[in-house]
């Protein structure tokens, strides 16, 4: 058929007997500059450093950790008859909502043994999760996963897709609809939203850009996860990230909603840590 070509090696390069996945370095690149915005922005808000960098070494591996045990769950007709394959995180099958769950619980646990409001680290956080995100897709792209639907050569084309992707789309036979792209480029598109908004005197409470995350990622994921051939499904017709996108969506316009009734018990994002040092001296 006119127009493919071999599909792009996932292994970047061999150290030895060790193959280094392009997954692993798109992931690893992306969390890279994930944590350098956070800490950047954690010094504008009174949070420490130190206390973003100790976080992350517990909230990362449980991330990782968490998204895999989510994707083995509702794989697990197939893994336990493959039980040595679990652990091969580096060919993919991790789950997004997996890590969020993992993190969160993390950050909740060391936020209340810091002192940090949970909310405002959450914040912090959230833009460059989210942009992280979007990163991450081009790891499920070298790896030809999250695609979508059976396509034709003419549609990618109509969407003036360089021709590298187009030929990456060539799986199993058929092209496919990049579903990775249409998620990474949502991603990013909320990234750039949450941190032109983010700093707006008066527009934000604390929790509400990191609800602002939540509302943004499932209202996209909910529509990439339907032209999706590989999703996640409980009892054979829901698929999880449908379901738990549309919870997510709900909840956080409900927390919003609530949250704004509480007036001036919830402080502003750009108040920052009250507890911190710095903080305190201002005060005084």
């Amino acid at each position: 058929m006119r127009g493919i070509t071999a599909a792009l090696n996932p292994i970047a390069f061999n150290l030895g007997p060790i193959e280094v996945h392009w997954y692993g370095i798109i992931i690893a690149s992306a969390v890279i500059i994930a944590v350098t915005l956070a800490v950047r922005e954690g010094g504008r808000r009174n949070v420490n450093a130190d206390d973003i960098y100790d976080m992350i070494l517990w909230a990362l591996p449980a991330a990782i950790i968490a998204a895999r045990i989510y994707y083995v769950a509702f794989e697990w007709s197939y893994y336990s008859q493959h039980p040595a394959e679990i652990i091969r995180i580096w060919d993919g099958g991790i789950a997004v909502y997996g890590s969020l769950i993992g993190a969160g619980l993390v950050v909740f646990f060391f936020c209340r043994s810091r002192f940090i409001p949970v909310w405002l680290m959450l914040d912090i956080a959230a833009p460059t999760v989210i942009m992280a995100q979007g990163i991450g897709r081009w790891g499920n792209f070298m790896n030809q996963e999250a695609f979508g639907q059976i396509t034709s050569l003419s549609f990618l084309q109509g969407l003036h897709l360089p021709h590298f992707i187009i030929s990456q789309m060539f799986i199993q036979g058929a092209y496919r609809q990049p579903t990775f792209l249409y998620e990474s480029v949502w991603d990013i598109l909320g990234f750039i939203v949450l941190m032109s908004l983010r700093h707006r005197k008066g527009l934000f409470k604390q929790g509400e850009v990191f609800l602002g995350y939540v509302m943004w990622y499932s209202f996209g994921r909910f529509f990439t996860e339907g032209m999706r051939t590989d999703s996640l499904m409980l009892f054979n017709s829901i698929r999880v990230s449908q379901l738990l996108s549309v919870i997510l969506f709900i909840g956080a316009i409900g927390l919003i909603i609530y949250r704004r009734r509480l007036g001036t018990q919830v402080p502003m994002y750009l108040d920052g840590n009250p507890f911190s040092k710095k903080a305190q001296q201002a005060k005084n």
